[in-house]
């Protein structure tokens, strides 16, 4: 059954499982996605820990807000997350964010707020490069009422020999507000994730797809504690198309890190 949590915007649509006494996580998509993306690692995390995935507003069962007015930033959105941790009761939980949930993660990573994070591919943090693409995209995405210019985008996050789920990505992200998904495209663009990773005081693990946006030696020219993985033979969506090779890095960072078994701080 699905979980209602009060965001700023409205409801936050989420799912929880699990118990244990290990760290709980919580799974937070990308941009124009949902929380089903997270399926393989919610239910092969939830054999010892809680876990949580939820839906941004806007998406999957989550309610909307109006575009504009910083409604779809990568801060605003990271409330959502906040309504969701304080709901389930998830003290300090590991964060890991695909995508655009990866830059959300970074406005979290703090030690009052998660234990660590873990980024799945993420959009743009250090690549100067694909912010300005994101901005100079914003009125091509918002004019998309024919879905063209995201079909070809989505298309182009997928190696050819990726399957998992590929067509059925590429039919749906499109599908999003034209004014939603320009408005995220702009936040991702704007965002200063050079800043938010320097500020971070937590673990962090960066997985990286075939082709990464974010080069291993940008990442650890700003954030020199932080663990880099790559994962082999996937596009974009590396947690669908290849989930053991996710799933056992994630499981070795906890491990390494010293945050399987912890108890929760009273």
């Amino acid at each position: 059954m699905t979980n209602f949590a009060l965001g700023p915007c409205g409801r936050v649509a989420y799912d929880v499982a699990g118990a244990g006494t290990q760290p709980p996580l919580v799974f937070v998509h990308g941009w124009c996605c949902d929380r089903s993306h997270f399926e393989e690692q919610f239910a092969h995390f939830a054999s010892d820990h809680q876990v949580a995935a939820l839906d941004l507003r806007g998406h999957g069962e989550s309610d909307a807000a109006v575009p504009g007015s910083g409604n779809y930033s990568v801060e605003a959105l990271a409330h959502d997350v906040r309504a969701v941790t304080e709901d389930a009761g998830l003290h300090r939980p590991v964060l890991v964010g695909h995508s655009m949930g990866a830059l959300v993660g970074l406005t979290l990573a703090q030690p009052d707020t998660i234990s660590a994070l873990v980024m799945v591919d993420p959009a743009s943090v250090t690549n100067e490069k694909a912010k300005t693409f994101f901005r100079e995209s914003f009125s091509a995405v918002a004019a998309d009422s024919d879905q063209s210019w995201r079909t070809a985008f989505v298309n182009g996050m997928f190696l050819p020999t990726d399957h998992v789920r590929r067509e059925e990505i590429i039919a749906a992200m499109p599908r999003f507000s034209p004014e939603m998904a320009a408005d995220m495209m702009l936040a991702m663009g704007e965002f200063d994730g050079v800043s938010a990773l320097r500020k971070a005081a937590v673990p962090v693990l960066s997985i990286g797809s075939a082709s990464p946006t974010n080069s291993s030696a940008d990442l650890r020219s700003v954030c020199p504690a932080i663990s880099i993985g790559q994962t082999v033979g996937s596009g974009h969506f590396i947690h669908l198309e290849v989930p053991d090779q996710v799933n056992s890095m994630i499981s070795r960072f906890l491990a390494v890190n010293d945050l399987r078994g912890r108890l929760p701080a009273q």
